[in-house]
Formats: C-alpha cells, sequence, structure tokens
C-alpha cells in the first residue's frame, strides 16, 4: 500500500499584480491580473516531492477545487513532479468551511497518511482550512511548520513562533500546513512541463462527493485603500533620532 499525500492547492493572482475593486464593490477585478499556484501550497507541493524522494512508497496527489481555469496551476505542480492531479468543480470560490468539508470527504475516499498543504492562502490570508479540516477529519495537526522530520509512524514538525522554535509531533495520517521557511520550491523542468501536458486531470463534482455548500462567510464589501505613505529622507542619525522622536505614535 502507498503513502499517499494529498496537496491541496489554490490558484491566487499574482503578488506583483494591481488590485482593482469592481464598480459594485463585491469583487476584485481579475480581468487584468496574471494567476499562479499560491507560494505557500507551492511549498506544500516541494515538501511531498522530497518526502518521495526519501519513501518509495509515497504518491503524490494534487488537488483544487474551482472552474477550469484551476487545471492552469494543476499542471504546474504535475510538471514539479506530482504523480495526480484531482480538480473538483466549483463555480464559485469557497470560504476556508466549505474547502475544509469537500477535503475531509475526499480524504475519507483516497485515505491520505498525510495532507501537507500551505498554511495560507496569499489572496485572503485566512490560515483556516487545515485547522478547520484537521478538526473534521479527528486528526493530528501541525501548522506553520518549518522542518518536518518524517519516520514509519509519524513526523516531528518545528514550526517558528514569537517566542522561539516549538517542536509538535504527529502520528500519521496527520494535517500538516507549510511555512515560508519549509523549503524553497524548484523549478519545473521543460521535460516535466511536457509531460504534465500529456497527464490527465481527473474531475470530481460537489454533487458526486455529497457535498452541499452551506456559505459561513458573507462578504458585504470590499474597498480599495489609498496608500498615504511619506517618505523622509535624512543625512544623519542625529537627523533621524529626531524624526523618531517627533513620530512617537507609529511605534
Amino acid at each position: 500500500m502507498s503513502f499517499l499525500v494529498l496537496v491541496p492547492t489554490k490558484r491566487v493572482p499574482d503578488t506583483d499584480g494591481v488590485i482593482r475593486v469592481t464598480p459594485d464593490g463585491l469583487d476584485v477585478d481579475t480581468s487584468h491580473l496574471s494567476f499562479v499556484i499560491n507560494p505557500f501550497d507551492a511549498i506544500a507541493v516541494e515538501e511531498a516531492l522530497r518526502l518521495r524522494e526519501r519513501r518509495e512508497d509515497v504518491e503524490v496527489v494534487v488537488v483544487g477545487i474551482g472552474d477550469e481555469a484551476y487545471e492552469d496551476e494543476l499542471r504546474t505542480a504535475l510538471a514539479m513532479g506530482a504523480d495526480r492531479a484531482i480538480r473538483v468543480d466549483a463555480a464559485e470560490p469557497l470560504d476556508p468551511w466549505n474547502v475544509a468539508c469537500v477535503l475531509s470527504e475526499l480524504a475519507r475516499r483516497l485515505e491520505p497518511r498525510l495532507i501537507l498543504m500551505g498554511k495560507q492562502a496569499v489572496d485572503d490570508d485566512s490560515a483556516q482550512t487545515g485547522q478547520f479540516l484537521a478538526a473534521k477529519l479527528g486528526w493530528p495537526q501541525a501548522t506553520f511548520a518549518s522542518r518536518i522530520d518524517d519516520s514509519e509512524n509519524g513526523a516531528e514538525v518545528a514550526r517558528e513562533t514569537d517566542h522561539g522554535i516549538e517542536t509538535l509531533s504527529v502520528t500519521w495520517p496527520a494535517v500538516i500546513t507549510a511555512d515560508l521557511r519549509l523549503n524553497e520550491p524548484r523549478y519545473a523542468s521543460l521535460p516535466g512541463i511536457l509531460a504534465a501536458r500529456g497527464k490527465p486531470i481527473q474531475e470530481m463534482s460537489l454533487q458526486e462527493l455529497g457535498i452541499e455548500i452551506q456559505p459561513r462567510v458573507e462578504l458585504v464589501g470590499l474597498q480599495q485603500v489609498a496608500s498615504q505613505r511619506t517618505v523622509r529622507q535624512v543625512e544623519t542619525v542625529t537627523e533621524l533620532l529626531e524624526c523618531l522622536r517627533e513620530n512617537t505614535e507609529l511605534f
């Protein structure tokens, strides 16, 4: 029996893009934006691939929840080296609770030993899905992982906190969320990109999974915040100290 690692991924706007709010104030105008795999999820994919390099029995399966546009990011993960990809069709973005509901049902069917995902998505920074998912499955969790030392029965996970480095011990199956310091994702090779084009992406529907979406979050509006930062250039340390004394409200 293979050691299956399930890696949820999300399609997000490139952070280099300029964000604009739609005229109705209820969404982000994505017509001019380019999209990428969520950077934290790319780190999770990389860590799953490194785990496969250490263990011969590992299979890496990536999953995305969204419309057909998500397949571009799934193929990015395939080009990096993932074994299989699944897209759960969803016409609208789901809140973290409903994403966790979908992933928990998928986990019950696939029976992964490890669910490895980014700690958060850079578009909404919720950082909730991994925790919800572990709670729904009743699995141990280790969040914000900066190092993972796996063993036959589980893993020791280091996480950086404001008070230092914590080390957690979890047994399989488990949910682990990846922090930026965990690794540096590899670039997809040209042979990997070409091979990913020919790999099928399995499609599943919410109905097939028996999921009825029940939104827990209502978006009431978005507002563009204009930058009001001003820059003052100083020439000497004395001038810098004086500037800091004059602006104590910044601290």
